[in-house]
């Protein structure tokens, strides 16, 4: 069965965003990392022990607000095929494997990105040693 597991959310400051959520849901960081794209820019991964809520880095031109959202699924394949019946407007695409992308994902009929992931995403705290955040 799909679950909605995973939003994302473009912000031009993850640090105050991410913190607007931990202070108002009590949600609490799982994981960050740097932008690949962007020297300089990092994700923040939160969650409430059952949605990530993904705060990335908004570029210029690039409007703030969710991006896309995902569902955990059983499996990609039997699910795009569905989905390309049902009218999707863009089937799943080999995706960066530098940590990035925990999934694939399809475009709806309106053109909205939906993650598609057998794995999920973060909902506990994971360490991450090799980053330690920005200066706070």
């Amino acid at each position: 069965m799909a679950k909605i597991k995973h939003i994302a959310i473009m912000a031009r400051d993850q640090e105050k965003t991410a913190e607007f959520y931990k202070k108002t849901f009590d949600m609490f960081e799982v994981w960050r990392h740097d932008s690949v794209e962007r020297s300089g820019s990092y994700a923040v991964y939160l969650s409430d022990g059952y949605i990530n809520l993904a705060i990335l880095p908004a570029r210029a031109g690039v409007q703030e607000g969710i991006n896309h959202f995902g569902f955990e699924i059983d499996d990609i394949d039997a699910t795009a095929k569905v989905a390309d019946e049902a009218g999707a407007t863009q089937m799943p695409e080999a995706t960066p494997k530098d940590g990035r992308f925990a999934e694939a994902f399809i475009k709806d009929p309106a053109g909205t990105r939906v993650d598609l992931s057998v794995a999920g995403w973060l909902t506990e705290p994971a360490v991450n040693p090799e980053y330690a955040g920005p200066a706070r």
